[in-house]
């Protein structure tokens, strides 16, 4: 059974940090493109970041660009997104996602997670 659990979400000070964790299970998380993507309420889901099977290669977001960045061990099946200078718009469940490909596209990707709450105070 697929799984992809996010942690590490809660609240934080505009100008904080918070890194979040995806323990992932059931399926072949090494040959796996994982991203991370967000939804605040109201609003349409969007792309934050993703990496390749091994790591060499990212796509972030322009709106978080020099703030986040991903990573993923894959000894320990995890990614991880690093988020520094928060800002209230990051304020957001996010979600850690399953790829067929590198994509900024939500359509290719095929198992999420539910979700952590990321809140950022003005």
């Amino acid at each position: 059974q697929v799984q992809l659990v996010e942690s590490g979400g809660g609240l934080a000070p505009s100008g904080g940090s918070l890194r979040l964790s995806c323990a992932a299970s059931g399926f072949a998380f090494r040959t796996s493109y994982m991203g991370w993507f967000r939804q605040a309420p109201g609003k349409e889901r969007e792309f934050v970041a993703a990496i390749s099977w091994g790591g060499a290669s990212t796509s972030v977001a322009n709106f978080v660009k020099g703030r986040f960045a991903i990573s993923r061990d894959n000894v320990k099946k995890m990614v991880y997104l690093q988020m520094n200078n928060l800002k209230p718009e990051d304020t957001a469940v996010y979600t850690c996602a399953r790829g067929t490909v590198l994509s900024t596209s939500a359509g290719d990707y095929d198992a999420w997670g539910q979700g952590t709450q990321v809140t950022v105070s003005s």
